[in-house]
């Protein structure tokens, strides 16, 4: 199973954490990994240092499907540029260690506004060989987490493949929504992600502006490079995509 922990922030105090549990099937549990840096570091520092332990994380696409509440729009970073919006849910491949910015707009009872999240991949997944977007991270836009965003607060989410051994004893809720759950204040997300199994990626939300002239490098994190499925409509959109994938 997939999870996922949120922190929210505003004005630079806790204002709450939330563990959330998505109902996502996942094959093979790779070693445990104890992390030694805080999940509040600036984007890309911890997927950086994932990659200098080497192993099969450099060089791997990790799919994702981003979801997000009906009616909103989700553009992905190709490029130097955001794609046009994609039908939702999407999946994408992602590089472990890099960080995606997405735009989103579209947001329901805030028709105008954006909100631009970031997606960092610091590890993977261990599907078998050719089903890969079979089991995508679900990487999930949440009303609640948007508004909160744009209520000024910034929201990080740790999504992590649970260890059977700390399993949550939660039954899924019929309408697919993810439950959440409290967690003690002060706690790092990753820290704690990192107790109940093993941290994939992190989801931030909220906080940070293009530049008045449009967005450019930086604030796109370079736009790394893609992986999709053929039937994505990403395919024609930018030389951001390096190879395309069987669904």
């Amino acid at each position: 199973m997939v999870h996922v922990l949120t922190r929210a922030i505003a004005g630079g105090c806790l204002a709450g954490w939330c563990l959330w549990l998505a109902a996502s099937p996942v094959w093979a549990q790779a070693p445990r990994v104890h992390y030694q840096h805080a999940g509040a570091l600036p984007p890309g520092a911890i997927g950086s240092q994932q990659l200098q332990r080497g192993g099969p994380l450099p060089g791997y696409f990790q799919p994702v499907e981003v979801r997000a509440p009906k009616g909103a729009r989700v553009s992905l970073a190709l490029d130097g540029r955001f794609s046009s919006p994609q039908p939702l849910p999407f999946k994408a491949g992602l590089l472990v260690g890099q960080v995606y910015r997405l735009q989103v707009t579209g947001i329901p009872n805030h028709q105008g506004a954006e909100i631009y999240p970031t997606v960092e991949l610091i590890n993977r997944l261990y599907p078998p060989v050719g089903e890969e977007f079979r089991f995508p991270v679900p990487i999930e836009l949440t009303q609640q987490e948007l508004e909160m965003a744009l209520d000024g607060k910034f929201v990080t989410r740790v999504i992590y493949v649970e260890n059977p051994r700390a399993a949550l004893p939660v039954a899924q809720r019929p309408n697919g929504e993810q439950p959440f759950f409290e967690v003690q204040p002060g706690d790092d997300p990753l820290a704690v992600a990192d107790g109940l199994g093993r941290p994939i990626a992190i989801l931030r939300i909220g906080g940070r502006l293009p530049p008045e002239g449009g967005p450019d490098a930086h604030f796109l994190y370079g736009s790394p490079p893609v992986l999709v499925a053929r039937s994505s409509g990403l395919c024609e959109e930018a030389a951001g995509i390096v190879e395309t994938a069987k669904e």
